[in-house]
């Protein structure tokens, strides 16, 4: 299985609803097969980074310095925790607690010290998938393969997986029209087909439960159309690899996954823009860094895409007025557009951080709103 871990929108929220003295967001990039030591002594030198900003800060006595220092060290000297690692990790720490993701794409190294946690390049690693499960499924076999970034692909042991189609209706062949039974030809063949495909779907269903991780189906029909419609995973992608599995192999079907990912990333791009100029033809959508600050505080912002490079330093007060700040970014003052994206998780809108070019607008930022201002 994946050695990471993805925040529901429901954590992201609650990261977002942080508000402490002396928060540190600690970002770093990992590698999943380094055996060495590498990657916790990067984390290392940045949590004494951190430390070192958080005295300077003089944010927490000393006694909470010490309850952060303490937290992060551990994790450092965890040799467990480092056996299993993605492409990146997520790190936020307070004295009260800690919260850790390991992430499926590199993140850059990054030390954030101040009284709530940066989210931006959290948010950044999933507005666009990167993993996913192929189900590569056939009347003579089926198997599920992980999608993961640039790692090798793997089959995933799925335990009461049938064999195939014959064997989980208990026949030799379900090509028999034979009429010693009732189910002969073709209507008998779908019969049989969907018995297949709903233990299939059985047996997906604990090992998929709780995930959110696309689930791309490798398929011809009929057996295609048959599993859809019995799929009970809610994230069974709607665009399918359109091919029969039986001779491709994981790396190849990895190939048509990542392919089936952009697209549905491509797709969802477009569809923005397209609502983008729908809405802003009627007074629903903004490209201004303030007046998004003023909709995200009064909670009118549906969708938020900012440009993941922009960083605007200043200030946003209670009432959404924006405060520029012309100083250097030294990881303690909150970015402006930083601070939106916080106040849109926090009203429950969807943000994406992606490449300026994808911003609808042409600006750092585009903001969809509920209803006109």
């Amino acid at each position: 299985m994946w050695h990471t871990d993805i925040p529901s929108p429901a954590e992201l929220r609650t990261l977002a609803t942080l508000r402490a003295p002396g928060v540190v967001s600690i970002y770093l990039p990992t590698t999943p097969v380094s055996t060495d030591d590498r990657d916790p002594l990067t984390l290392r030198n940045l949590v004494d980074e951190a430390i070192t900003r958080l005295r300077e800060s003089e944010t927490l006595d000393n006694a909470g310095v010490l309850e952060v220092e303490e937290e992060l060290y551990d994790l450092v000297d965890d040799g467990m925790f480092w056996t299993y690692q993605g492409h990146g990790l997520a790190i936020f720490v307070t004295p009260e607690r800690r919260t850790v993701y390991r992430l499926p794409l590199e993140v850059q190294e990054r030390v954030y010290v101040s009284d709530r946690a940066f989210l931006k390049p959290l948010v950044s690693v999933l507005s666009h998938s990167s993993t996913c499960y192929v189900l590569a499924l056939s009347e003579n076999g089926v198997r599920l393969v992980e999608v993961s970034s640039d790692l090798a692909p793997t089959t995933t042991a799925v335990p009461e997986l049938p064999k195939d189609a014959a064997s989980a209706v208990g026949k030799s062949s379900i090509k028999d029209r034979s009429h010693r039974g009732r189910l002969v030809g073709s209507e008998g063949k779908r019969v049989h087909l969907r018995a297949y495909a709903r233990q299939v779907d059985a047996a997906l269903r604990p090992v998929l439960s709780g995930s959110d991780v696309p689930l791309v189906l490798a398929a011809v029909e009929p057996i295609r159309s048959i599993f859809r419609s019995v799929s009970s995973y809610p994230h069974l992608a709607d665009a399918v690899i359109e091919t029969s599995p039986d001779r491709l192999t994981d790396q190849q079907l990895a190939e048509d996954a990542r392919g089936v990912l952009d697209g549905i990333f491509t797709t969802r791009m477009q569809d923005l823009a397209e609502l983008f100029d729908a809405r802003r033809s009627e007074g629903r959508a903004v490209t201004d860094i303030a007046d998004a600050a003023r909709a995200a505080t009064a909670g009118a912002v549906e969708t938020l895409v900012v440009d993941r490079s922009a960083t605007f330093l200043g200030s946003v007060a209670d009432d959404g007025t924006v405060a520029f700040d012309d100083g250097t970014d030294d990881g303690t003052a909150f970015g402006v557009v930083d601070e939106i994206v916080r106040r849109v998780l926090l009203t429950g809108g969807d943000v994406l951080s992606v490449d300026a070019a994808l911003v609808p607008g042409g600006q750092p930022l585009a903001a969809i709103l509920r209803w006109a201002p």
